[in-house]
Formats: C-alpha cells, structure tokens, sequence
C-alpha cells in the first residue's frame, strides 16, 4: 500500500520524537527517519543519497556557518583565561551593599560575559565554580544560589554573539549581524527582569534569598575605576572588537569571530593565564563542538527537504489558516509548543525541527522572521531550566563541589526565573519593537 506524502510527514515528526526520547542522538534521528521518509515517498535509494550529499554540500558551504567555530573558540579561551572570575569580582564589588547583591552581581557578569561567549553553558560551567562557593560563604540558600546561576546563564544565548541565533539565521537564511542586533535589547531587558526579580525576593521571601552582608565598607571610587580598567576592560574590549567591528562596517560576523578569537587569545598571554595545555584544550573542544552543530545542521537540513518533498510544511500552513487563528492565538500555540519541547530537548534541536516547519505560515501573519527568531531562542531557552531535560542545571551539578545540593535543588531554584523569562518572552511578543528597535 503507497503512504500518502501526509502519513509519512507527519510519522516522521512522531518517529523523531520518539527516537529522540529514547536517547537517540539528534542529528541520527533526523538524519536517519529523514532518509526513510524519503525511500518511502519516492522509492529511489539513489534519490536519498543525493540528498544527503546537497544537504552537507550546502551545510558546509554556507558562510554563516563558518562563524561557529570562531565563536566557540572565542568563548573557550575566554573561559580558560579566567576573565569570568575577573568580571564576577567587580561586579560584586559594584553590588556588595545591596540586599542580594552576591545575586545581582552573579547577573550582571553573566550578561557582561554572555557578550563574549555566546553559551549557556560555558557560562553555567564557569559561574558554578566563581558564584555558587562565594555565595555559599555568605550564607545565601542553596536553591537561590543555583537558580541564579542557572538563570543568568541562559543570558549567553540571546546577548550577541549567540550560537543560537546564528543557528536560526542559518536555518531560516537570515542575516547573522541583524539577528546580534536584535538580541541586545530582549538580552539586556532579560538581565534587568533577572536583578528585579532578586531585589523582589529579598523583599518579599527572605528565607529563599537567605545571605548575609558582605563585610567591609564600600570601596573608594578609585579603587573601583582601577578595577574597572583591569578587571572589566578586557571584556569591554573584546565587545568592542567583536560587535563594534560588525555593526561598524569593518569586518564581517566571520572576521570578528577570528578576530575576537586572536584578541582573546593575546589578552589570555598578557595576563600570563593561557598555557599551551589551555590553547590546545580550547582547539580540541572547538572541534568536538563544532562538529556537533555542524552535524545537527547537515542532518536538519536532510530533515527540511525530506519535509519539502512530502508537502508538510505547507499542508501544516493551510491547515493553520483553515482555523483562521488571530497572530495572539498562533503565538501561544507556538509558545506552548516550545515550553513543551523544551522540556525534552536542547535550543539548537527545537530551532532545527520546529522552525521549518512554522515557516510557511508566518508569510499571512506578516511576521518579521528576526523578531520570530528571538521569540523562538527565549522561549526554547526556558527549557534549560526545566526538568527533565534542563541541560544547564545539570551541567551547574555536575560542576559544582557541595554535594548538600541535589538535583532537585537546582531544578527548584531554577523555576522561579523561568517564570522571568516567561514573563518577558510575553513582553517581546506584544513588544515585537523591543527586538527591531536596533534594526
């Protein structure tokens, strides 16, 4: 019996979930029930294979994507050079009087240090070993001490430069620099809400909050602006480097890659804090990285096709305006559907299986695919902080050294800025000019 181009669309869509829930991973799963749904709709093995050598020619040829590795490396060297631990220590000078301010503090350098990594989770990696210890002296509660750690962190996926948002510009064909552009509001907007929401806390739920005042009087104004200069202007640098270079005109999202990548690599040997080990560690980690993304988008790409030869995306369009749905009621459909996948996958895969197949109907809503491409990497990044999947609370687990602090703990502290986000992912979707503002 022939399958209609419908049944095999939409079994694929439950086939990759599945295989995913098992524990396949991404990228095999889609590369894998996109080659079948092929054999399936048009019988021809040779038919696949092309396919799967157009997707990873155009994968790999693709500029944008070339921006990944450089992005990546920046980050990583930037870890490895301690410029985390630098700027978590100014701020906390900045904040040290302010009920929560280890909190504050935690938020204010995890937005500074998003700027120059672009991961959640190098930021959740390096924020577990400065934050959670020094937090934990002062007494702060364990849950509020991880929750913010996991909270901020997400930070590193909407500030530019994000690997997420050049994914999505990858996928949808979008200009890389337009979409950092776009991210620097709804970023800065998510950190603000982030230090609201702990000053609210400490107001109104001091147990949770819980810590007491750093000892010792405010510093001296020029101890701050020597601190400022050594300990923040590095990172300023490399901002300035990496986006000033983009949005001056001087270099493209790839050349400032490379070139925030040597700029990071020289201020790590100036302050003497990047070994051979630590450059060699960087470029290995890039790699494995990389190859990762690279994978997934190659075998996104097989997966769009494969929808394209079956018609979904477009039956799923006429579908959605057969209900005539107003763009508030597509957009809590939409919302409601990455809360729910955020709960079993990553941002990168629900970016490679969910947007191709909204695409064709945002055309009669007349969205603004940048504007839909922050919506989408916010509302995807809650899932990092919510069970069972939440990576980024994991990975603040598996680095922390208190093993008073459970799973559990770290997943219950992480709700209540989930709750943040979600109220400001509701900001961005009745604002749309929070996001195009820079544009």
């Amino acid at each position: 019996m022939e399958l209609s181009s419908t049944t095999v669309g939409i079994a694929s869509l439950i086939a990759i979930v599945m295989l995913i829930y098992s524990g396949l991973h991404i990228a095999v799963a889609l590369g894998l029930v996109s080659f079948v749904g092929v054999l399936l709709l048009k019988g021809d093995f040779d038919l696949g294979l092309n396919l799967l050598g157009l997707a990873i020619a155009d994968s790999v040829s693709d500029e944008a994507f070339a921006t990944v590795p450089l992005f990546v490396m920046m980050g990583l060297v930037v870890s490895r050079c301690g410029l985390g631990r630098d700027v978590y220590e100014f701020a906390n000078d900045i904040f040290r009087g302010l009920r929560g301010g280890l909190g504050v503090a935690t938020v204010a350098a995890n937005a500074i240090f998003a700027a120059v990594t672009g991961s959640s989770i190098a930021s959740a990696s390096v924020f577990s070993k400065v934050a959670v210890p020094e937090m934990r002296r002062y007494e702060y509660g364990k849950r509020f001490t991880v929750g913010i750690v996991a909270g901020s962190s997400v930070l590193g996926m909407i500030i530019p430069p994000s690997v997420m948002l050049i994914i999505y510009a990858v996928v949808t064909e979008q200009s890389v620099g337009a979409m950092f552009l776009a991210g620097v509001l709804p970023g800065i907007l998510l950190a603000v809400a982030f230090c609201l929401a702990i000053v609210l806390f400490a107001a109104f739920v001091p147990r949770f909050v819980g810590g007491v005042d750093a000892p010792g009087e405010a510093l001296p104004l020029g101890t701050l602006a020597r601190d400022a200069v050594t300990k923040l202007g590095p990172v300023l640098l490399l901002v300035v480097v990496v986006l000033g270079g983009i949005y001056g005109g001087i270099l493209t999202p790839v050349e400032s890659g490379a070139a925030g990548t040597v700029a990071a690599a020289i201020l790590g040997l100036i302050k003497r804090r990047l070994t051979p080990q630590a450059i060699w560690g960087a470029l290995v980690d890039t790699g494995h990285i990389t190859a990762n993304i690279l994978f997934l988008i190659i075998a996104a790409s097989i997966y769009s096709r494969m929808l394209g030869i079956a018609a979904l995306p477009t039956m799923f369009g006429e579908w959605l305006a057969t209900l005539q749905m107003s763009f508030g009621a597509f957009m809590v459909l939409y919302v409601l559907l990455l809360l729910a996948l955020g709960t079993i996958f990553d941002t990168a895969s629900i970016i490679l299986i969910v947007v191709p197949l909204f695409l064709p109907a945002l055309e009669p809503l007349h969205i603004n695919l940048v504007w839909f491409g922050i919506v989408t990497v916010v509302g995807a990044e809650i899932g990092l902080l919510t069970p069972p999947f939440g990576i980024s609370c994991f990975v603040i687990k598996a680095t922390i050294d208190d093993p008073s602090i459970t799973l559990n703990d770290v997943f219950m502290g992480a709700l209540p800025f989930a709750a943040v986000m979600l109220v400001v992912l509701v900001l961005l979707i009745a604002f749309p000019q929070i996001s195009l503002a820079l544009l």
